[in-house]
């Protein structure tokens, strides 16, 4: 039997997971429902015990677990029932993440708005209680502060208060509840926190890591053609944790001028989501904030593309183009393949399923629930097996 939990050599309990970003629902009895409809499925198929979930409850589901611990207890239950277990929540998007076009709204609000503040700060204590007895600690990942633009000092230091407000606000979760929740920021491309080098800028000194720290998502880190190792001496030299990893990969032309691979591009150029793109020249790494913009001349194409484009973990390539699967496992083994675990929670997050297009999808259908559970299921039986293949060792239930 397949488990989701995972014991490091340093004794410490790794935890995998799936984002349930990918469902479309946006209140309780919605969330409830994937549970019967997806989750549990996902967990038969891949033959596990239990499976891990990185629910994301949107603003007006934390609102109503909020306002209701009895809706938490009804939804803890439902969980346990269904032999599903959460750690970690994706408090990225707001609100509306599968809207027609979602692209720069899914930053607003903003870490200089209250509302941010206000609906973290929710998750966390919804979060407090989800979490089963045995955690060690639960995560909360959130947006990397703002879009770059505007950004002004005025916004930057009230997002530096409301950060501090928001450690303090963990430390009295802890203090009544007696659960440990952290929040991680995640660098994504064209973001305040672009990469791990904005992270130690941005977060460095200025935030409680007791509390506070990163998210690393694999898929932004391939993008910005970031070294794994590297990067991740940079987080730890400057203090901050990885307090949750999103497992993750891009889609990559290798020769985006040539013609199959170009078609393949552009049938990815889709409305829903921003989908930025980075070329590395011999000059550096030239940028385009989306798809169409890279394809219509703002990158020469003359070297490799990386997309911000979640793609299947299990995939290594999609019709012409490849992913940046390498760049997962290289990842997965610099936080799991030393002497101490660098990070307790890894989330496989394909959000992308209903628009990848037709010219580069899997088998799986995300339109048929059959396809889409057998499309998750293969996501977590490959990361698992990069997990033993590390070294790790499955905990049973």
């Amino acid at each position: 039997m397949s488990e989701v939990r995972f014991r490091h050599p340093d004794g410490t309990i790794v935890h995998l997971a799936y984002c349930t970003n990918v469902h479309p629902a946006e209140d309780l009895d919605g969330v409830l429902d994937q549970l019967a409809r997806y989750a549990e499925p996902v967990r038969t198929e891949l033959g596990a015990g239990r499976l891990g979930l990185g629910l994301w409850p949107a603003r007006d589901v934390a609102t109503a677990l909020t306002e209701d611990p009895a809706a938490v207890a009804r939804l803890r239950a439902e969980l346990e029932a269904r032999g599903l277990e959460v750690v970690t929540l994706n408090g990225f998007p707001y609100q509306g993440f599968h809207a027609p076009v979602v692209k720069h709204a899914v930053y607003r609000p903003d870490w200089s708005e209250p509302a941010r503040l206000a609906y973290t700060a929710d998750l966390a204590q919804v979060l407090a209680g989800l979490l089963p007895d045995d955690a060690a600690y639960g995560s909360v990942s959130s947006l990397p502060l703002a879009w770059r633009t505007p950004w002004t000092r005025e916004q930057r230091s009230a997002a530096q208060a409301q950060l501090a407000v928001l450690a303090e606000r963990l430390a009295k979760i802890k203090a009544a509840d007696g659960r440990t929740v952290r929040v991680g920021f995640e660098p994504e491309p064209g973001c305040v926190i672009d990469t791990t080098e904005d992270a130690v800028r941005e977060l460095a000194g200025a935030v409680d890591p007791e509390w506070l720290g990163v998210c690393l998502d694999v898929c932004h880190l391939a993008v910005a053609f970031e070294e794994p190792a590297a990067a991740l001496a940079r987080l730890a030299n400057a203090g901050l944790p990885v307090v949750k990893t999103q497992a993750s990969c891009a889609l990559e032309a290798v020769r985006p001028g040539d013609p199959a691979e170009r078609a393949a591009l552009s049938s990815a150029a889709e409305p829903r989501f921003l989908h930025q793109v980075r070329e590395r020249t011999p000059d550096g790494v030239r940028t385009a904030d989306d798809l169409d913009a890279a394809l219509t001349g703002e990158l020469p194409g003359d070297g490799p593309w990386r997309v911000h484009f979640h793609v299947p973990v299990d995939a290594e390539t999609l019709g012409p183009l490849r992913t940046t699967r390498p760049v997962l496992a290289e990842t997965l083994r610099a936080l799991l393949g030393g002497p101490r675990a660098r990070t307790h929670h890894v989330e496989v997050e394909t959000y992308t399923w209903s628009v990848l297009p037709g010219r580069i999808r899997p088998t799986a259908r995300p339109d048929d629930p059959r396809g889409l559970v057998a499309g998750i299921a293969a996501e977590l039986a490959w990361t698992r097996a990069e997990l033993l293949a590390i070294g790790l060792e499955e905990e049973p239930p």
